[in-house]
């Protein structure tokens, strides 16, 4: 049966930018389109802004930039974003959707790991990372370092966009019948509510006892586009779990960022998209995750994802909180694809982040 509702996948955002529903200034990558998303790429000017701001109905983001804005950075040769500050930077691609079409914005992976807070915005957007039915007009991206500071250039790739037709997601009822098909988190007894499959935290430490690294202050650049070209110690400070009594927590001092992983493996089927999205605000004034995307084929066994554990990026709010082993932190919710993508995640794709455990980022080395 052809589905009428669902996420585009890789043939169909190839479909979208040939008859002009996606503009770009510059021709895609070779790599740019996703099985599921389309990265974004940064044009050729920042403004550096005084606050993070939304444009509102009416308005246009141009208009509120001229406001807003203390200088500008040419990206053409790179340029360095300061941590604590808030830069506004147009992208080389836009959109003409459909009015059948919609999509949403996410930080890709390696962004997230780098505790680089991005958002997309549009003109008239009363709300992040959402492009409405219909849209036609220019992409903005947010981009604020918290931890590190960063080196972008024109054609940087900090962004990713997901494009849908109707309502994707799957209900309680429906998920857990997927789950006892396809085993989506590796749990006993998973728990499933409001739309989402729960994960929690694995503080054990392994073998080696490394349960995950803090970012350290005042580091030196870390350039975005780079693979392997930095030391994990000169930017991390590794946390381990050294087996004394109640060794098994880990107190989060408030605004700091760690690098953590879930307890479960996690799967993807290939018919499907999944999203993180935090487990309940109510259990704790932390977050997560930054970078909330899994791809079709994430963790799939037939596209050498077996074992594959979710990266969380995790800052506390306001107070220290104590995070113990097997807590429940996020949620997985799942949608349909509109269609089987063409490529899956981690099959020829370069997939920096298939098969998984505990991971820093594709820019630190081994």
């Amino acid at each position: 049966m052809t589905r009428t509702t669902g996420i585009l996948a890789d043939s169909g955002i190839k479909q979208l930018y040939g008859d002009g529903s996606i503009l770009a200034e510059k021709e895609f990558d070779n790599d740019q389109i996703q099985p599921a998303s389309l990265d974004l790429r940064l044009g050729k000017k920042a403004y550096r802004v005084r606050a993070s701001f939304l444009p509102g109905k009416g308005n246009s983001v141009s208009k509120k930039l001229d406001r807003f804005k203390l200088h500008e950075l040419d990206l053409t040769d790179g340029a360095i974003l300061e941590t604590g500050c808030v830069y506004l930077i147009p992208l080389l691609e836009s959109l003409a959707l459909p009015q059948d079409v919609e999509a949403s914005a996410n930080p890709k992976s390696s962004t997230g790991r780098l505790d680089i807070f991005t958002r997309v915005i549009v003109d008239e957007s009363q709300a992040f990372d959402q492009i409405p039915v219909g849209y036609k007009g220019p992409l903005y991206l947010e981009v604020s370092p918290s931890t590190f500071p960063i080196v972008v250039r024109t054609g940087s790739r900090l962004s990713q966009i997901r494009f849908r037709k109707g309502h994707s997601v799957l209900g309680d009822e429906a998920l857990l019948e997927l789950h006892k098909q396809e085993t989506l988190v590796a749990r006993a007894e998973p728990v499933i509510r409001n739309g989402g499959i729960g994960m929690s935290i694995d503080l054990s430490g392994g073998d080696n006892g490394l349960v995950g690294y803090r970012g350290k202050r005042h580091t030196g650049l870390v350039d975005v586009d780079k693979k392997a070209a930095h030391n994990i110690l000169d930017f991390w400070e590794p946390i381990y779990n050294h087996g004394k009594e109640a060794a098994d927590d880990l107190v989060l001092d408030p605004d700091e960022f760690y690098i953590l992983v879930s307890n479960e493996a996690v799967h993807v089927p290939p018919l499907f998209a999944a999203e993180m999205v935090p487990y309940d605000t109510m259990v704790g004034e932390f977050r997560v995750h930054y970078a909330g995307f899994f791809d079709p084929g994430f963790g799939h066994v037939h596209a050498g994802g077996a074992g594959s554990r979710g990266v969380l990026e995790v800052r506390s709010h306001d107070v220290p909180f104590i995070l113990e082993h097997d807590q429940l932190v996020g949620s997985l919710v799942y949608e349909h694809m509109l269609e089987r993508p063409e490529q899956l995640y981690g099959t020829d794709l370069g997939s920096n982040y298939q098969a998984q455990g505990l991971k820093l980022s594709k820019h630190f080395k081994a």
